[in-house]
C-alpha cells in the first residue's frame, strides 16, 4: 500500500516537471520572438579541423544562423569568399570563420602564402641534437644560439628569441606529436634576422632551443640612476708658514 506521504511527493515532482517544461518552452519562444528570422544573419564555420597551412575546400565548411548583434566583425558570410585560401592559423570545428585568419593563395607553395607581410622565410639545417630531438613542430617557438671561436675559446650567445617554427623539413602542419628525425627547419623571420643567422651560421654553428609558448618574457630592468657627486668649485689644501725660525703647517682653502 502506497503511503499518503509518498502520493504527495510523486504529484509534486510530477506538477515540478510541468512547470519546467514549461518555463522552458516560453524562455525559448521570448529568444526566437528576441532574434526574428530577420534580424538574423549567415555565416560560415568549421565543419572540420582545419589544419595550419591548409588549403580550403567546401568540404571544410559549413553554414549557421546566428543574431546579427552576436556576429563578429569580418565574418563570413559566403563560402567563395574563402575557397581556395589558405588558413594561417589551425581552426578547429565549429569556430567561426574570419577572413584575417586566412591568406590568398595566388602562386608557389602554400607555406609562402601563411608569412606575414615583411616577414621572410629562412630554412637552417639541423640534426637530431640541434632539432632538439626531433620535437620540433611547426608552430613552435624557438631561440637561436650561435657558437663561434674567440681567441681559442669557445663562445655562445643567444642571437635571436622567440622565432616562430614554419615547417619542419617538408611537413607545414601535423596532427602527431611523437618525435621524428629532422634534417631541416623552417623558420619565419624578419629580413635582418634572416642575415644574422647566415652570418652567425658562417661564423661557427647554431642551436635551437624550444620554447614554452605561455613564457613571458620579463620587462627589462630599469637603468641604474647615477648618483651625482656634489661639485664644489674649492680646493682644500696645506701650506707651511715660516716665521723667523718656525715653522707652521696650516690649512687653507683656494679656488680652482
Amino acid at each position: 500500500m502506497i503511503k499518503p506521504r509518498t502520493t504527495m511527493l510523486l504529484g509534486l515532482s510530477v506538477v515540478l516537471s510541468i512547470g519546467a517544461a514549461w518555463l522552458a518552452n516560453g524562455w525559448a519562444q521570448a529568444r526566437s520572438l528576441d532574434h526574428p528570422e530577420d534580424e538574423q544573419i549567415q555565416i560560415m564555420v568549421a565543419a572540420t579541423d582545419i589544419p595550419y597551412g591548409h588549403k580550403l575546400e567546401k568540404i571544410n565548411v559549413k553554414s549557421i544562423l546566428i543574431a546579427k548583434d552576436l556576429a563578429p566583425a569580418d565574418i563570413v558570410s559566403d563560402v567563395a569568399n574563402i575557397e581556395g585560401k589558405v588558413a594561417r592559423e589551425k581552426i578547429l570545428e565549429g569556430d567561426i570563420l574570419r577572413l584575417q585568419r586566412f591568406s590568398d593563395h595566388i602562386d608557389g607553395s602554400t607555406l609562402a602564402a601563411v608569412i606575414d607581410p615583411k616577414m621572410r622565410a629562412i630554412t637552417v639545417r639541423v640534426n637530431d641534437v640541434i632539432g632538439v630531438a626531433g620535437f620540433l613542430l611547426p608552430g613552435n617557438q624557438v631561440d637561436i644560439l650561435a657558437s663561434k671561436k674567440v681567441n681559442k675559446k669557445v663562445v655562445t650567445d643567444t642571437i635571436l628569441k622567440k622565432i616562430k617554427v614554419l615547417a619542419v623539413d617538408q611537413t607545414k602542419s601535423t596532427n602527431e606529436n611523437d618525435p621524428v628525425i629532422v634534417r631541416a627547419v623552417t623558420l619565419e623571420t624578419t629580413p635582418a634576422q634572416a642575415e644574422t643567422i647566415v652570418r652567425a651560421r658562417e661564423e661557427g654553428s647554431l642551436q635551437l632551443t624550444l620554447r614554452n609558448p605561455l613564457e613571458k618574457e620579463n620587462p627589462p630592468a630599469p637603468p641604474k640612476k647615477v648618483k651625482k657627486t656634489a661639485y664644489y668649485p674649492y680646493h682644500t689644501g696645506y701650506v707651511t708658514v715660516i716665521k723667523g725660525t718656525s715653522a707652521e703647517v696650516k690649512k687653507v682653502t683656494f679656488k680652482k
